[in-house]
């Protein structure tokens, strides 16, 4: 629906079909002329923990419209969440306010792993408590977009490194995983984080006919 003069009048329409369709994951409701009643139906589109499924990828982009209200609305709706992965927000004038409450609302969020803030009003105000959340917080979060903000490179970079560490180390352990699976001779040391490899002459017998 990305462009459509929706409106919120026309969003309320479309909403009861929309909140009962059976797999509806994804929904582009940028540019669409939205305001704070409209954000409202939205959230309701995000169910919290458990109640039901939801959307996994949500759009809304450029709709001036909304106030910081409407935005608070959708952040306490993102915080709780348990399906949404993508979140599109850019080219919204959210500002340094708005931006404190969605990183609230990301360091709450078990899914998230996307989130647009291209051409937002953001500056290095925003940066710091979004780089604050990266770094001491656990977080599904995997790409933040900050371009087209007044944001320093510096700090951008700062904030995409955290996030590529933590993706590297999720993948790292992943490996272990596999690894310990697949592998009989490895065995996790409960005293500590090492790996111990316990081979015998003929499992080492045995590794070198599987590596030929």
């Amino acid at each position: 629906l990305h462009g459509s003069p929706l409106t919120d009048a026309g969003l309320a329409l479309l909403n009861p079909a929309l909140s009962i369709h059976p797999s509806l994951v994804a929904l582009d409701l940028g540019d669409c002329m939205l305001g704070d009643e409209g954000i409202n139906l939205i959230c309701g589109l995000l169910p919290p923990d458990g109640a039901k499924s939801g959307l996994k990828e949500l759009t809304l982009s450029a709709n001036p419209g909304v106030t910081s209200k409407g935005w608070g609305r959708l952040a306490i709706a993102v915080a709780h969440s348990s399906q949404l992965r993508v979140l599109n927000l850019d080219y919204n004038p959210l500002g340094d306010q708005v931006a404190g409450m969605l990183a609230v609302a990301v360091a709450s969020s078990r899914t998230l792993e996307v989130l647009d803030l291209e051409g937002t009003g953001l500056t290095n105000q925003s940066a710091l408590t979004l780089l604050d959340m990266v770094e001491n917080y656990p977080t599904a979060l995997r790409t933040l977009i900050l371009a087209e903000n007044n944001i320093s490179p510096e700090l951008q970079q700062q904030i995409s490194d955290l996030l590529s560490e933590g993706e590297e180390e999720e993948e790292t352990e992943a490996h272990e995983v596999t690894a310990r699976e697949k592998n009989p001779w490895i065995c996790q040391n409960n005293s500590s984080s090492q790996m111990v490899l316990m081979t015998s002459g003929l499992g080492d017998s045995l590794l070198a006919e599987t590596e030929m």
